[in-house]
């Protein structure tokens, strides 16, 4: 799994900007339709945000320092960004899921 990942996103900061803009239309398609009046489902732009941030790091890591072949920083950025990933869209879940409950 972690070789799987670090495949697609190590010094790819155009896959990691793609992952950032599918949570950013998640979140765009939840405004615009059921989850606008949920606002504790409405989280979607922090795991946005964070994926951008890291899309923007890993395009200064490959930019600055090319063969940087030990990757410390990614013992931080991967645990908050799947973090915060998993807990928004757990998050827009259960709001979508009341939301289709109480019939709106």
């Amino acid at each position: 799994m972690i070789e799987w990942l670090a495949a697609r996103l190590v010094a790819q900061p155009a896959h990691i900007l793609g992952v950032a803009a599918v949570i950013a239309a998640m979140w765009a398609a939840g405004r615009a339709t059921v989850l606008r009046d949920a606002p504790k489902a409405n989280v979607l732009w922090v795991p946005a945000l964070l994926w951008l941030a890291y899309a923007g790091w890993e395009w200064l890591v490959v930019t600055q320092t090319p063969d940087a072949n030990i990757r410390v920083d990614l013992l931080v950025i991967w645990p908050v960004v799947g973090l915060a990933t998993a807990w928004a869209l757990w998050r827009a879940a259960k709001g979508l899921r009341r939301r289709v409950r109480d019939g709106d």
